[in-house]
């Protein structure tokens, strides 16, 4: 996942976090807390929570780079510093995140250790379900749990208790709009529950296992070779003998459906777009952050469900 390069982007962060600790203090100056996400997805999440009564910045914006990669400037350490709340993904998946949480005093709320925490019983996984996960996501390492649905409700969750800590005055508030948000959440998940009542053990294709949590809880089986989403996932290019599959699997129709992470494109993956565009297998795009001009979570995740769900009824037909 990129190690390599999220270690040197930690150790970087880590040194500039500790210069712009020295010369400032955490917070906005005037009693409104300040919540600093590392993606716009989580920070999306974090301003539902928030509404107007606290202060969300988002360091990683972009809609075309790729998010593992991502080395942070001297003012986004800076920005890191002061925060009083930090919503991370984790999961090595924002890595300078997680050398920044441990010398700041902030809050941290970490979605990937969310889905290791002894309480996550409030994730409604059955054990069958996490033997899905390992065998849909080629193990249980999957960091982008941005897909993962009930993951996203306990982050809210957190948000909202760490804003009521930091702003007691306005803990109602922030619950209030948590129990909305995680409202959305359930509604998202009616939908992906009838997505599995149609096409129950149907297999699709992913370039990378991005959307993996998401499609287990769909139902849906990844069928793209292991070796080859792990390369796609680590920057490598993929064996022959697995874009020889991977290829297969989409030109034979094997796969009902090609899901396409337009944030981790090389010319394998367009390849493969290419031959599933060919053997008119129909194409999901999926990203990371979040599109130009949307702003909201539930918008965001709603479209790509329902372009799914749409790609499976018309292969389906």
């Amino acid at each position: 996942m990129r190690k390599k390069l999220l270690a040197a982007a930690g150790a970087l962060s880590a040194a500039a976090l500790v210069l712009a600790g020295c010369s400032s203090d955490s917070g906005s100056g005037d009693g409104t807390p300040t919540v600093v996400a590392s993606t716009n997805v989580w920070g999306a999440v974090a301003s539902a929570v928030a509404g107007d009564k606290a202060t969300v910045t988002s360091v990683y914006t972009s809609t075309e780079g790729d998010p593992h990669e991502f080395e942070p400037s001297a003012a986004d350490t800076a920005t890191i510093a002061d925060a009083d709340i930090l919503v991370m993904n984790g999961g090595h998946y924002d890595a300078y995140m997680e050398e920044a949480a441990e010398s700041s005093g902030a809050t941290v709320v970490d979605a990937y250790a969310l889905t290791r925490s002894d309480d996550h019983d409030a994730h409604d996984h059955s054990a069958d379900d996490h033997a899905d996960h390992a065998e849909h996501d080629h193990g249980d390492e999957n960091e982008h749990v941005f897909y993962d649905l009930p993951v996203v409700a306990e982050v809210a969750d957190k948000v909202a208790d760490a804003l009521a800590e930091q702003d007691p005055a306005n803990a109602e508030t922030y619950r209030s709009n948590a129990e909305t948000f995680t409202g959305g959440i359930d509604e998202l998940r009616t939908e992906v529950a009838g997505i599995r009542k149609a096409h129950d053990g149907t297999k699709v294709a992913q370039t990378e296992p991005l959307a993996g949590y998401l499609l287990t809880e769909a139902g849906l089986i990844d069928a793209a070779p292991a070796g080859f989403t792990q390369a796609v996932e680590e920057g490598q290019s993929p064996s022959a003998a697995d874009r020889a599959a991977m290829q297969d699997l989409l030109a034979s129709r094997d796969a009902a459906v090609l899901i396409y992470n337009v944030q981790a494109v090389d010319p394998v993956t367009q390849a493969m777009l290419d031959v599933a565009e060919s053997a008119k297998v129909p194409v999901v795009e999926c990203t990371e952050t979040l599109p130009d001009g949307v702003t909201d979570y539930l918008v965001w995740q709603r479209a790509q469900i329902d372009a799914l769900a749409s790609a499976l009824d018309a292969e389906k037909r």
